[in-house]
């Protein structure tokens, strides 16, 4: 860790300017974190939400678990820190996140009205009753 001496203000302020700015992830990093984002394992919160010149993140990022964990690579430094995003990065990610949530509750509310019975039993065009018992052709 770097050590700033107090008594030097003009280095204290070019490091909190560069804190506020934040930095940007690399191409593989960021693509990583979009893919968790997307799981929703991240965690995103303005860097100073009672600032509204600084526009930077704070990013922390979650193992995935389950099936995702066996499937996803992601680098370990990702991991265990939290980092701080430029505005443009953290905007990304941030409507990342929010897209994969509308997503998932898309496909939850076709899901909950999707039937499945009808599906498998009951096919467009095929007539079931023809040889049933009961029927003229199955009496």
């Amino acid at each position: 860790m770097k050590t700033i001496n107090l008594t030097d203000v003009g280095a204290l302020r070019n490091e909190l300017a560069k804190y506020k700015k934040g930095k940007k992830l690399d191409i593989g990093q960021f693509n990583q974190a979009a893919r968790l984002a997307w799981l929703g394992r991240i965690v995103l919160s303005p860097l100073d939400p009672e600032d509204p010149d600084n526009r930077a993140w704070l990013l922390y990022v979650e193992r995935p678990e389950g099936l995702a964990a066996r499937c996803l690579v992601v680098d370990e430094e990702l991991y265990q820190q939290i980092h701080i995003l430029d505005a443009e990065q953290g905007a990304h990610l941030a409507a990342i996140l929010a897209e994969s949530v509308e997503s998932r509750a898309r496909e939850l509310q076709a899901l909950n009205g999707r039937d499945f019975y009808f599906e498998r039993y009951f096919k467009p065009g095929e007539d079931k009753g023809k040889d049933a018992p009961g029927t003229e052709n199955g009496s």
